[in-house]
């Protein structure tokens, strides 16, 4: 690390806010159903992810890979490209997490990297074919598959345990849900601590620090693990609400054959060094659940708003890299400007966050939902009574009578 200068330390760095930012905005996809149907409380749950995360950040560095030396061209790349693209990133999953949308922390980074090269040296700087058979393909397939997956598991599940006591069943379910989230958690960290490890390995390459093709130094990969592990215990509650509560209703059942089915799909993808997206995986697989219990529905309205997020995420983070790496370009007034820009943009969203902030505390509340007020008690409509003189008076019942309203009634005396 002798050759460490001042930008580089600055690109690591926000690398690690990235990755801390990936944490919290993840952890929904481990996590969200296990709260959502009780079988772990909201702190518990987040402190075991965030655990996992971490263990299995050690375990492979074959996506790290893909994007060190595959997604993008080393030759001709300056770390302030990088820094786009980590800028690109970091602004998209913030936003997405203030709007509660649980979209791809994976493709928000794929996005920056692509844009910000593009700026920076045009297609020869991207591998499209990476882009298309290790992106692309597995962004479209693995909602899915693992979708698929969930549905068959769970009417699986259904089936076997329908002459079981609903009770014993449920808790027997829940205790699966608390080791399959554990394994997403695990899935989480081989996969997306890795896309950090794979961008410090990258920038250190640009640096001249390592060879081109190295791979990830220790240093880096306990960095990331420890940078993922803490966002996921600070816990990405708007996410886990629209995950757990916003998607569908799971029971015990659906939340095992989802995290399950999730967990298989992510840790297949790591070993054959596909980058796909964890939270495209588990969104996937939570509908799918859903869909998979007779009468099960699944709220359409919210998971079109989650799509047509999932289709904005490579775009727009490219874009914002991209502008980023225009400013970069000038020279270092324009690395300081995207600093400060970055900064200033990221603490306005974290205020307009504490305008409507959702914690542990009421996670499992439906999205908008206030304190259930006081039931309506109303009275028994007055009486006016009128004399042929035309005065009248008002006689109000003293019984209350329901819930409803009824205008008042006249009686003439004659």
């Amino acid at each position: 690390m002798e050759h460490l200068t001042l930008l580089l330390a600055i690109v690591i760095v926000t690398a690690l806010v990235f990755d801390f930012t990936n944490g919290f905005h993840d952890t929904a996809n481990a996590m969200a159903t296990t709260i959502s149907t009780g079988a772990m409380k909201p702190k518990a749950a987040v402190a075991m992810s965030a655990v996992l995360n971490l263990v299995g950040a050690f375990l492979s560095v074959e996506v790290a890979k893909t994007i060190s030396g595959g997604l993008i061209n080393e030759q001709g790349i300056r770390t302030e490209v990088i820094f786009a693209a980590l800028v690109g990133a970091i602004l998209w999953n913030l936003f997405t997490w203030l709007l509660g949308l649980p979209s791809s922390s994976s493709h928000a980074l794929f996005g920056g990297l692509i844009g910000a090269t593009l700026m920076s040296v045009g297609t020869s700087g991207v591998n499209g074919g990476v882009v298309i058979t290790k992106i692309l393909i597995p962004a479209l397939a693995a909602p899915v598959v693992a979708g698929l997956a969930a549905m068959l598991a769970t009417k699986l599940t259904y089936r076997i345990g329908r002459n079981s006591d609903e009770k014993s069943t449920a808790k027997g379910y829940r205790a699966g849900q608390i080791a399959s989230a554990g394994l997403v958690s695990l899935a989480h960290g081989t996969n997306d601590a890795q896309k950090t490890m794979g961008v410090i390995t990258l920038a250190l390459v640009t640096g001249g620090v390592l060879a081109p093709g190295a791979n990830p130094p220790v240093w880096v990969i306990v960095s990331a693990g420890v940078a993922i592990a803490l966002g996921t215990y600070l816990g990405g509650w708007r996410i886990i609400r629209t995950m757990g509560t916003g998607l569908t209703d799971l029971q015990p059942q659906q939340g095992f054959a989802a995290q399950t089915s999730a967990a298989t799909v992510i840790l297949a993808s790591s070993h054959l060094g596909f980058s796909l997206s964890t939270t495209q995986s588990c969104s996937g697989a939570v509908m799918g659940a859903g869909l998979g219990r007779k009468g099960g529905v699944v709220r359409w309205s919210t998971a079109s708003r989650m799509f047509i997020a999932w289709g904005l995420t490579l775009p727009a983070a490219g874009l914002v890299a991209a502008g980023a790496e225009f400013l970069t370009g000038q020279g270092d007034w324009g690395v300081a400007l995207v600093a400060v820009l970055l900064v200033t943009i990221s603490g306005g969203i974290y205020l307009a966050s504490r305008r409507r902030p959702v914690d542990h505390t009421n996670v499992n509340a439906t999205e908008g939902a206030t304190e259930p007020a006081e039931p309506a008690t109303e009275t028994a409509p007055a009486t006016v009574l009128t004399d042929v003189s035309g005065l009248s008076a008002t006689i109000p019942a003293p019984v209350p009578t329901g819930t409803t309203t009824e205008p008042a009634r006249k009686e003439v005396i004659a």
